[in-house]
């Protein structure tokens, strides 16, 4: 662990990326791209350029979950601080923090002695949140956590208050059924009596709508998608052309998911020289990227509940495109 703290901001900022159980870059490329259905989770998106281009991916006008979930912050805001009581909000995945403000102001407005612990595995971005932040809100305790949400979640700081573990973003859906509830479960393990869980999650709705969400016009989806072979080529010396790949996004309407791929468009051979590894793919052969489940209510209760969690309130948008969930442990 490294460990940091700021002389001059109430700003301490610790980091795990070398530490704990779980799987490398190299691990999961060794693992996924040697399937007979290729596959990388999609975590592995987000270096900088793939930060930038999600970025701007929030802003088109075919992605709704962002200004989605943000009309529930900017409505129920206040009242999930009241709910709640939280004293702190731990952010999984926090990024740049730009939906969570809208709490955060709701929190400062109560004139709580608020902490705030953002996890992202991009070190800058937490150092510079915690910064601006503690600026922002005077009095504000900042504890940055640089580490991987699925591998790092018991290196959290012990908790100084009711805690809200915030999980924005419809980024569960990532997660098929059976490890999206082991997650759940330990989300639940963080929480104590008094404690909730605050998570986004996309509607089931239209096919077109969702392809249209994640193959936009403008290409910017595509490109993101596409960035994953040059964080591959970068980070273990792989020679993926992505020219030689399409993006693609497909509704399974049997798991209510979309998928990202990325359809290869002649057969070829690329070398993963890290890893001392050649994968060839058919021409047509596509490699799935990211699953992104859709939920109904129903979903997301059975799921809550087999993690020991209940669900405390369900909130939507205007057009019911998007939920924000409040739950708590069962035995609170």
């Amino acid at each position: 662990m490294d460990s940091t703290a700021s002389p001059d901001a109430p700003i301490r900022i610790e980091s795990f990326l070398g530490e704990g159980k779980g799987r490398s870059l190299a691990e999961d490329v060794r693992e996924g791209l040697t399937r007979s259905f290729k596959e990388l989770p999609p975590k592995h998106f987000y270096d900088t350029r793939g930060a930038e281009l999600f970025e701007r991916i929030c802003e088109l006008p075919e992605y709704y979950p962002t200004r989605a979930e943000r009309a529930i912050l900017d409505e129920f805001a206040g009242e999930l601080v009241a709910i709640t009581g939280a004293e702190e909000v731990v952010e999984l995945g926090a990024g740049a923090a730009t939906k969570t403000r809208v709490l955060l102001d709701a929190l400062h407005a109560t004139g709580v002695p608020a902490r705030y612990v953002p996890m992202d595995v991009t070190e800058s971005m937490v150092r510079e949140l915690a910064t601006e932040l503690t600026e922002t809100y005077p009095g504000m305790q900042v504890h940055g956590v640089i580490g991987d949400f699925e591998r790092h979640l018991e290196y959290l700081p012990p908790s100084e208050g009711k805690r809200l573990v915030v999980f924005l973003g419809g980024t569960i859906g990532n997660f098929a059924p059976a490890p999206r509830r082991e997650f759940l479960g330990k989300i639940a393990g963080l929480l104590q009596s008094g404690d909730h869980l605050l998570m986004g999650v996309d509607l089931v709705k239209d096919p077109e709508v969702l392809r249209a969400a994640y193959d936009d016009a403008q290409g910017v989806t595509a490109e993101f998608n596409r960035n994953l072979l040059h964080v591959l080529n970068r980070e273990l010396d792989a020679d993926f052309d992505p020219s030689d790949f399409d993006h693609v996004a497909v509704f399974d309407a049997e798991q209510e998911w979309i998928e990202m791929r990325l359809r290869s468009r002649r057969a070829h051979t690329v070398t993963v020289g890290a890893l001392g590894m050649g994968v060839h793919f058919g021409a047509g052969e596509e490699m799935r990227t990211e699953i992104s489940a859709k939920f109904t209510q129903a979903r997301v209760t059975a799921d809550l509940a087999a993690s020991g969690l209940d669900l405390v309130r369900w909130l939507t948008d205007p057009e019911d495109r998007f939920a924000l969930t409040l739950s708590r442990r069962s035995d609170a």
